[in-house]
């Protein structure tokens, strides 16, 4: 997530607004209304039935696994940086909770340790997806830190390589790419984005709490 994002989610008989960001929370209710006001006449004459708010564990917890409890989807952590997608790694996880277990209950002749869950599932997952959490880990920290980098990422999404790559990683779940030279070529362009984009980027509006964006960050 950059500062803020924002979403207008039609429902069956109402409409979802929301506000999510992992800086500045102090400031959520303005961020709010202003993406409300840019949701204009798609929810003119409406009123507000019900304000929640939750946080998004953009980190896997440290532990996962506790005696019988195994954890999946937002209860473990699996919200990916940058995206923050969630939904996809959810059902993920779940899936791949479920089948370990069963196929460690030997058809319901014995119940597994915790051992057992965190040597496939916990173990499974994190050989699967580590490496894709660990990539839009640094591209948020590189990328997302303020505007000069913002703006260094918009740059470089110019790029048909970074926008096939992107919609790829977006589309398997998992970092794509590969290619050793478009890979080279794309680290010099980043330089350059970067260089770019703080020499032409405004300075970051002041936060209301500046220790904890640098920690979320």
């Amino acid at each position: 997530l950059t500062t803020v994002y924002g979403w207008v989610f039609p429902k069956y008989d109402h409409v979802g607004v929301g506000t999510g960001t992992v800086v500045n929370r102090p400031a959520i209710k303005q961020y709010q209304k202003a993406i409300r006001d840019r949701a204009g006449s798609k929810i003119e004459g409406g009123k507000i039935i019900k304000v929640e708010a939750h946080p998004i564990p953009e980190h896997p917890r440290p532990r996962r696994v506790q005696g019988r409890i195994a954890l999946v989807g937002d209860a473990a952590g699996y919200v990916t940086k940058c995206s923050g997608e969630g939904i996809y790694f959810a059902a993920k996880s779940g899936r791949m909770a479920a089948e370990s277990i069963v196929k460690l209950m030997k058809g319901g002749t014995r119940l597994p340790s915790q051992a057992e869950i965190e040597d496939t599932y916990i173990k499974d997952y994190d050989r699967a997806y580590g490496p894709t959490y660990a990539v839009l880990d640094i591209l948020q920290k590189v990328f997302y830190s303020n505007n000069g980098a913002r703006e260094a990422f918009v740059e470089l999404c110019k790029s048909k390589y970074v926008q096939q790559v992107t919609f790829d990683s977006y589309l398997y779940k998992k970092v794509q790419g590969n290619n050793p030279l478009d890979d080279l070529k794309l680290l010099g362009d980043t330089i350059g984005c970067l260089i770019k984009g703080y020499a032409i980027a405004k300075p970051d509006a002041p936060f209301s709490n500046p220790k904890e964006s640098l920690k979320r960050i």
